[in-house]
């Protein structure tokens, strides 16, 4: 897109070396780690909020559109750039404004890597819950803009509910902020909750009020593997519906199983069809009780081994090849749809059984995991790129793996959101009345549909 010499002069002159127009520059906000690109046609990086106040009402009146970055971690297509449109990169509003241990709370621009600010909080003996597996590269900015949530969400919520205050340019320019630095609130509309989880559709947030949580004292782990799948979604649905709440719950089928061990280097068994990593947090003399409530409720039947404690080593072995158990699928095919549902946690079983028997039924290869304890599987569908049959066969998958989600009173997305991915399964997800009244709260937010268009609403 040819921007007007009146736009471009204005973006010069407000942001100097952050208006970036420079093709090779450009490319490193084209992409996304769903390896979807697309050129952005320039790059805006302010430096504050004044520049972003002046950046939207600059492109509100010259009717460009604008999409807002973090580090480009998520999976559905949210910070895909739209034809035409200014990238907005908050790389240099990465300051954290103040940490208050005494209210729980910290004050961060959108730009804060989530890494950088759990590294800032440990010295004060705190932490923020949200851990998404991109943690060392992934922002706030985009941790608010998805609800990002990773495996400590079943315990203590996903961004969403750690999340106090927001200040925000809305699409119309103006500056606004929600909520407040208590844990109390009764005062109107619950809006930092709204704006939490819109993907960069309703407005820019330029700073976060974060709820903390105290560093638990200790942490143990249970491992227990199973014989298939169908035994370790019965022990989720067992734990979940017991006293004490484990601090992360996860789950991995047979080839993640088999990934972990081959590719991770952790100490698992060849036989085992599935595993349930489970951990126990807080004071040290609490835990053993703990684990013994936890130990019974994941003994079902199936059940092979189930390991307590083991060496720190041992665990963080497990734990980093969780991690990586996304990005090390590409070794066993080059093609990989990864979508996020989730269901009631008594319906894992069945959700678990649907997806291998939508595997079998397209013949493609399935493979899941995710955070159990919230409902929340990421169905990985793996095939050849270059076999045109097997493309088709994925892509017919993936519409039946949401509509079983659905069936089961789930929904799309329990964290990776909407974007450009799901958005057109959004009207089997919501009524029409629901999805109107979503789009007059974009309407009122966005008068110009200039932020994030074409994204999370069909």
């Amino acid at each position: 897109m040819a921007f007007s010499d009146a736009f471009d002069h204005a973006m010069q002159a407000l942001l100097g070396d952050g208006w970036v127009r420079d093709a090779g520059r450009l490319a490193r906000y084209g992409d996304e780690y769903r390896r979807e690109t697309r050129l952005p046609d320039a790059v805006a990086i302010p430096a504050d909020r004044d520049q972003v106040r002046a950046l939207v009402r600059a492109c509100r009146e010259h009717r460009v559109p604008l999409v807002a970055r973090g580090a480009g971690t998520n999976t559905t297509g949210a910070t895909v750039p739209a034809s035409g449109s200014v990238v907005v990169s908050f790389e240099r509003m990465d300051r954290i404004l103040a940490i208050r241990p005494d209210d729980r709370c910290a004050v961060v621009e959108p730009g804060v890597v989530n890494g950088v600010l759990q590294d800032a909080l440990r010295a004060h003996g705190l932490f923020w819950p949200p851990d998404p597996t991109s943690a060392d590269t992934c922002t706030v900015g985009g941790n608010l803009a998805c609800n990002a949530g990773g495996p400590r969400a079943v315990k203590y919520g996903a961004t969403r509910d750690n999340v106090l205050a927001l200040t925000a340019v809305t699409g119309a320019g103006e500056l606004v902020g929600f909520g407040s630095a208590t844990t109390k609130g009764a005062t109107g509309y619950d809006l930092q909750r709204l704006l939490v989880g819109s993907e960069g559709t309703l407005a820019l947030i330029v700073e976060a009020t974060l709820k903390l949580a105290p560093l638990p004292r200790d942490r143990q782990v249970l491992r227990a593997t199973y014989r298939d799948v169908g035994s370790a979604a019965a022990a989720v649905a067992r734990l979940m519906a017991q006293p004490v709440v484990p601090s992360m719950l996860e789950f991995m089928d047979g080839e993640c199983v088999r990934l972990a061990r081959e590719v991770g280097g952790a100490e698992l068994p060849a036989e085992a069809g599935a595993l349930l990593m489970i951990e126990a947090d807080g004071d040290p003399d609490a835990l053993p009780a703990a684990l013994v409530a936890l130990g019974e409720a994941a003994t079902v039947d199936g059940l092979l081994d189930i390991e307590t404690g083991g060496s720190a080593a041992a665990r963080e072995r497990l734990w980093s090849a969780r991690k990586a158990l996304s990005p090390s699928l590409r070794t066993i095919a080059a093609g990989k749809i990864n979508e996020d549902v989730v269901v009631p946690v008594s319906r894992i079983p069945a959700l678990v059984a649907g997806v291998q028997a939508i595997s079998r039924d397209c013949g493609v290869l399935v493979v899941t995991f995710g955070h159990a304890g919230n409902g929340n599987l990421h169905v990985n569908i793996l095939f050849d790129p270059d076999d045109p049959s097997r493309a088709r066969a994925a892509r017919t998958a993936l519409p039946r793996v949401f509509a079983l989600a659905l069936e089961l009173g789930g929904t799309l997305s329990g964290e990776h959101g909407i974007g450009l991915a799901k958005r057109d399964f959004m009207a089997r997800a919501l009524d029409a009345g629901t999805l109107e009244l979503m789009r007059g709260v974009k309407r009122l937010f966005d008068p110009d549909d200039i932020l994030n268009p074409g994204k999370l609403l069909p």
